[in-house]
């Protein structure tokens, strides 16, 4: 007989997008929280993205009564980031800032902790992780505050790295900002096909630097999402 674990049931969930069915799960069996987690390292990069998005939904029910049990779980994800945990999660600064951006007033000491990420890492993760931290600023968005002076050079910079998800992340996370301004006077992304996979409405799509320059320029509602 197959045993079916809760990660396999999870997986199964993610795959049909029944995030608020995960979400329910998660009041009752805490444990969910930590199957997400090792669900965003998942074969296929649809599955991690809703293991993110699921983690926010499930992180908002749980702390309507058990506050302190979120923020330990932002405190694994943040330590996850590190070498010291023996295994780096990349999709750590996702994570901690999907659940930022849904309880800014609980969590709002973890935003300067997204905010300036990118500008801790090692030189070496930076590669690995710049555009899941670019992502990570643009979902803070307007909370980032007086933080995003700090950053603007690390995401401008993110504009001329030679990988088109790093391109494609820092224009997208530049509208998130309202910092759609920075791309005047760069009609080069304008025709950038880099191609770049974008999360949005639970599907990965996929698109390019050059569509995203043009969203963020021209659609002023986006700077809002």
């Amino acid at each position: 007989m197959v045993r079916i674990t809760l990660k396999d049931t999870l997986r199964q969930l993610l795959d049909q997008g029944q995030l608020e069915q995960i979400a329910e799960m998660a009041v009752a069996k805490r444990r969910v929280l930590k199957a997400l987690i090792s669900l965003t390292y998942d074969q296929h990069p649809q599955i991690c993205w809703r293991a993110v998005e699921a983690q926010g939904l499930a992180s908002v029910r749980i702390a309507k009564d058990d506050p302190a049990y979120i923020r330990e779980h932002l405190r694994r994800l943040f330590w996850l980031i590190t070498e010291e945990s023996g295994g780096i999660c990349w999709r750590a600064p996702e994570a901690i800032a999907e659940v930022v951006h849904h309880m800014p007033t609980l969590y709002g000491e973890y935003i300067p902790i997204v905010v300036t990420l990118i500008l801790e890492l090692a030189e070496e993760d930076l590669e690995h992780f710049r555009p899941g931290a670019l992502w990570a600023i643009g979902r803070v968005g307007t909370l980032a505050g007086d933080h995003v002076p700090e950053v603007m050079p690390a995401i401008a910079a993110a504009l001329e790295d030679p990988n088109p998800q790093s391109r494609g992340m820092a224009v997208w996370c530049l509208g998130q900002l309202g910092q759609a301004a920075a791309l005047t006077g760069r009609p080069d992304l304008l025709s950038d096909e880099g191609p770049v996979d974008f999360y949005e409405d639970r599907v990965l799509k996929q698109t390019t630097v050059a569509q995203l320059a043009g969203r963020m320029t021209t659609d002023d509602s986006l700077l809002k999402a």
